[in-house]
């Protein structure tokens, strides 16, 4: 820890002296072009700088944190008009004994303190420009630093909120998803069925992939095609022939990374809602295609006219609110999803772009 501080702390210091280094030699050149010596400018400088220094830090981390900013309105007036003043005779002081001495500059006594004394007007007309300008550029930067350290820190924790939120959606996809694949196995098992095995094998691979290699933003489109093949082979046991079941997919280049879940939601509720017993003819229409950055899914179903309906068929949905919401959370301004609902079918339509 300490080792961080003194790193933090000598990083500030060079910073600070580069800082000055640059003043230092602007004001340097800014001098020269006004037809004086380089001498003439360097030794302006000496006797500048102390004020300069001083009106900056007092200013940057005293009068303007301490005093403005809670809001002592009297306090920082008085304060910055009194230190103001205090720099200015400094820098006249400094003048008469270390800069005109030099350059072999001789004027009054009387005349020297007077300046500093009686006409605060010369003082502010000779010096109040050269010092306060150190200031004003050095607390702008320090306001431009602040405010993108702030974007940033801003940026950081939406950026966490984010992703607590996504984990959290995809959170209500795993106990709804398991007891969904509880149901089919129940199912085959008071059927007495020899697929139940099976059904316990894709569900421990479903599980394994869900829980333990899901846990990226990002994972493969061939994973996530292996996770909906074995979710619809479980699907395919529990309803046998009397599914009418397509599946299709395409995919340019395999190693393309998506969301892992969204579209296994999408499938699962085509199943859910669009096999009911209530449906005399069931069928669920899958076509997935990956080509040139883009992603489209279109998932279509069939659906039990609404007296028929099976209400319970319904209970236990997530619905498309979770889907809706990670897409725009992880793909926002990227993806479309739509939905054409007639009486007797349900098409849901998705595509990601620049993938």
């Amino acid at each position: 820890m300490q080792q961080l501080v003194d790193k933090i702390l000598a990083r500030r210091i060079v910073q600070h002296v580069l800082f000055w280094g640059v003043i230092f030699l602007l004001y340097t050149q800014v001098f020269f072009y006004t037809g004086v010596s380089f001498w003439f400018g360097f030794m302006r400088n000496i006797v500048l700088f102390p004020s300069m220094i001083g009106a900056t830090y007092l200013f940057t981390y005293y009068q303007v944190p301490k005093l403005l900013q809670e809001k002592k309105y009297f306090q920082f007036a008085i304060s910055l008009i009194g230190s103001a003043y205090l720099f200015l005779v400094i820098a006249r002081l400094l003048t008469i004994y270390v800069f005109e001495p030099v350059l072999g500059i001789d004027q009054p006594f009387a005349d020297m303190w007077a300046i500093v004394l009686v006409s605060p007007e010369r003082l502010i007309r000779n010096y109040l420009m050269s010092i306060y300008l150190a200031p004003t550029i050095f607390f702008a930067i320090k306001l431009v630093k602040a405010n993108f350290e702030a974007k940033q820190k801003a940026d950081e924790l939406e950026k966490e909120k984010q992703l607590t939120e996504i984990n959290f959606l995809k959170a209500q996809i795993h106990p709804h998803f398991l007891f969904n694949t509880l149901n089919n196995l129940y199912t085959l098992t008071l059927q007495k069925s020899d697929e139940a095995p099976k059904t316990v094998v894709k569900l421990s691979e479903m599980l394994d992939y869900m829980l333990y290699r899901c846990n990226d933003d990002k994972v493969s489109i061939t994973d996530e095609i292996k996770l909906i093949n074995n979710y619809i082979d479980l699907e395919k046991l529990r309803y046998g022939d009397r599914l009418n079941l397509v599946y299709k997919d395409s995919i340019d280049r395999p190693d393309t990374m998506v969301s892992p879940l969204i579209m296994l939601s999408l499938i699962e509720n085509a199943f859910k809602h669009g096999v009911s017993g209530a449906i005399n003819a069931p069928y669920v229409f899958i076509d997935l295609t990956v080509a040139v950055g883009t992603l489209t899914l279109t998932v279509e179903n069939s659906k039990a006219p609404v007296e028929q309906a099976d209400p319970t068929n319904y209970k236990s949905g997530i619905g498309f609110s979770n889907v809706k919401r990670q897409l725009d959370l992880i793909y926002p301004d990227q993806y479309e999803l739509a939905i054409d609902e007639t009486l007797s079918s349900y098409k849901v339509e998705l595509e990601i772009r620049n993938l």
